[in-house]
């Protein structure tokens, strides 16, 4: 009998993970083992997910679960625990273990991106993404402004950036779903004038591959990536977990 694995989240239209893991399987010879999407419209739905997919062996989580899926389990890592977000399921001694692999995927990706002067960050959203980017960042030694829709204790609401933060915070990562497929045509309320080539805009969303956040930081000269290769980094160490 087949080992299952999969991604469970609220709309998953835009997600490339089961490609990305069954050409994995393809390339790998393994043969015993499928990657599935499971759309699910609330958590509540969730102990009913496993008793039907009782071959189930890792699971990934996407938005908007990250956080409120930790209910659900048995266990945290301790990243997992600090962070107060997950993305990866490991079914261990029948239990369910959080991790939280965006972690390795976003370091890996965005280390080789800083320069210097990319000494201040600011990080649109404060979801469980956004968590997993604050951790890094902090453990890297990048002093970072988190920016939501609104002011909340240690958040900027995007209405209140000013000309201050453009020059100082020469790194933009958005962590929000904003531009992601199919709302293509919608980007972070920043001021994209203030933009230069000193900056490094990174988007964790990777479908698009270029999004109006990315395609205005080009413009613009900046340095810029998208979240495609942070996506292959934390899948590969989500697999590490699930052998």
């Amino acid at each position: 009998m087949k080992k299952e694995y999969g991604l469970i989240g609220k709309s998953l239209g835009h997600s490339f993970s089961q490609k990305y893991f069954t050409e994995k399987f393809q390339r790998l010879g393994i043969s015993n083992s499928n990657y599935q999407l499971f759309s699910i419209d609330t958590l509540v739905n969730f102990p009913n997910l496993l008793k039907e997919h009782p071959n189930l062996n890792g699971l990934n989580v996407t938005i908007p679960y990250k956080q409120s899926i930790i209910a659900y389990l048995d266990g945290l890592d301790p990243i997992a625990q600090s962070i107060g977000a997950i993305n990866t399921i490991q079914f261990k001694d029948n239990q369910l273990i959080g991790y939280n692999t965006d972690v390795v995927g976003f370091e890996k990706a965005f280390k080789p991106l800083v320069q210097p002067h990319h000494s201040h960050a600011l990080i649109l959203g404060n979801g469980g993404s956004s968590k997993a980017v604050q951790h890094v960042l902090k453990s890297i030694g990048i002093s970072y402004q988190v920016i939501a829709r609104q002011a909340q204790p240690n958040v900027l609401a995007f209405s209140e950036l000013t000309d201050f933060h453009y020059k100082q915070f020469k790194v933009i990562i958005n962590c929000t779903p904003l531009g992601m497929y199919p709302e293509i045509n919608e980007a972070p309320l920043i001021d994209y004038s203030k933009i230069g080539h000193l900056h490094l805009l990174f988007d964790l969303v990777y479908n698009p591959l270029e999004t109006l956040f990315i395609a205005r930081g080009k413009e613009k000269n900046a340095i810029t990536s998208n979240g495609l290769s942070m996506l292959h980094y934390q899948a590969d160490a989500a697999w590490d977990l699930w052998q």
